[in-house]
């Protein structure tokens, strides 16, 4: 990323699930602050204006809904891009998030991954040049704005795990990660998923890639995991 660290305050007040998105969101190179209440986090976004707020809607005194509605109102803080996140999935909860001015709502549980690119997608609205949108290696393009992949100027069909297992591997092309390691990046460290189904899914994305000829991009590197490239 150009330019100086984006900066994402993470009002939260479970500690376990701060802690999951301060790991994450820094291990993509974003800078975080964290509030386990509305009151503090008034108080942070004064002090040291993030650039994304992730903010849950349930919080002890001040609810997320309220804190969104007091900095969308004030003539500073109104573009300030605020993700919702809230375990309420019905449609009238979501309606009144936006409503509120939220200009994101993630129903948990979410992938953490899927976050981290909610995030993304935000920051490029308010500071476009902070973040990259089409990656490439050799003839695969990947555009993480518009979810677009080409291999040699052939659109492919990815499902949403393979396109972000394909956007953590072409993000670093040669390096090695682990199951684990992708696991975290691409389930969320927060979900329990069995490491065999990563093979799955990197078998899935290699029938892909290769559907209209073309060599295998994917390595496999026995006892440890897998490269792109």
């Amino acid at each position: 990323m150009s330019g100086p660290q984006p900066h994402v305050l993470i009002v939260e007040d479970e500690p376990p699930q701060r802690e999951v998105l301060r790991y994450n969101l820094q291990a993509e190179g974003f800078r975080t602050s964290a509030a386990a209440n509305g009151e503090d986090a008034l108080m942070l976004v004064r002090e040291d204006r993030p650039d994304v707020i992730v903010l849950d809607w349930m919080l002890p005194g001040v609810s997320g809904i309220e804190i969104c509605r007091q900095l969308k109102a004030r003539p500073e803080t109104r573009d300030l891009p605020i993700i919702m996140l809230s375990a309420r999935s019905e449609e009238m909860d979501r309606v009144r998030g936006l409503e509120t001015g939220a200009d994101d709502y993630v129903v948990k549980p979410y992938a953490v991954s899927e976050l981290v690119a909610r995030v993304r997608t935000q920051l490029r609205r308010v500071r476009p040049s902070t973040v990259g949108t089409v990656l490439s290696f050799d003839d695969i393009m990947l555009d993480s704005e518009t979810h677009r992949v080409t291999r040699a100027g052939q659109v492919l069909k990815l499902g949403p795990t393979e396109f972000r297992l394909l956007a953590t591997l072409i993000d670093r092309p040669g390096r090695v990660w682990s199951r684990e390691q992708l696991l975290d990046r691409v389930w969320g460290r927060d979900i329990y998923v069995d490491t065999r189904t990563v093979d799955v899914h990197i078998g899935r994305l290699r029938k892909v890639l290769t559907q209209y000829g073309g060599a295998d991009p994917l390595r496999t590197v026995r006892g440890t995991g897998y490269a792109l490239g």
